[in-house]
């Protein structure tokens, strides 16, 4: 059998070549639905942010993230990149829902260093793990929908090349039903991004501290890596 890959396509770093990710591979994990030890930290990294005062949408983080949607053909303010969305809602006043222990590791990551931060269930996913530029023929069923919906031509999907389903929209904009991380995922990828004047120091960062809290919290054996423009891919192993 041919191993799996996750890969980022040539043409992404043609036009956004200085885009790097963060990658998490993770072998096995116990994921529960609620671990206070968790939400703790989340909480606290809430109430500063809000503390704060801030019009984060003039962050260059969240403008650097805004300004990729709209280079390759998206509206950032109709269809919110999801560290702008997270911060929407927070700096609104309002909570985050706890939907289990990984996503709330996930949240308490995005907000703290202000990147987009995501996973999927590997043993959802067919074929290799691709971030390219949408044909319109790939097939989504957006987080908690049951409708089949196709992606626009030329937007940036993370998609599964055997199946054609896709697992995210526009980027980082939203997820999909059938590879969501839930309490049954013994195998997962995770991905912490950044764009042009987001330093590669800070996904790093970023990465490993999720890596070390993933160990700590939910007893994860995992591996991890960077995709650039000089290391577009890399091996699942079978």
């Amino acid at each position: 059998m041919q191993k799996r890959k996750i890969r980022i396509s040539q043409e992404i770093f043609k036009k956004f070549p200085q885009f790097k990710r963060g990658i998490i591979l993770v072998k096995d994990i116990r994921i529960i639905e609620k671990n206070k030890r968790i939400k703790k930290p989340l909480n606290r990294i809430i109430e500063q942010r809000q503390s704060e005062k801030v019009d984060y949408n003039e962050h260059p983080y969240l403008k650097a993230w805004d300004e990729a949607h709209i280079k390759f053909g998206s509206d950032p303010e109709q269809y919110l990149p999801s560290i702008k969305a997270l911060l929407s809602r927070v700096m609104g006043g309002g909570g985050l829902p706890s939907i289990n222990s990984v996503v709330t590791l996930f949240n308490y990551i995005s907000i703290k260093h202000l990147v987009p931060c995501g996973g999927d269930d590997l043993n959802k996913i067919m074929g290799n793990l691709c971030l390219d530029f949408a044909t319109g023929n790939e097939l989504f069923t957006g987080l908690g929908s049951k409708e089949i919906e196709h992606p626009d031509r030329g937007e940036v999907i993370y998609y599964d090349d055997q199946s054609s389903q896709v697992m995210c929209r526009r980027w980082n904009w939203r997820n999909a039903e059938f590879s969501k991380i839930t309490t049954e995922s013994q195998e997962i990828i995770i991905n912490i991004d950044g764009i042009n004047g987001i330093p590669q120091s800070i996904i790093a960062e970023a990465r490993d501290e999720l890596a070390e809290l993933l160990k700590i919290h939910c007893n994860a054996n995992l591996t991890t890596d960077l995709l650039t423009k000089n290391h577009q891919e890399i091996f699942l192993s079978e």
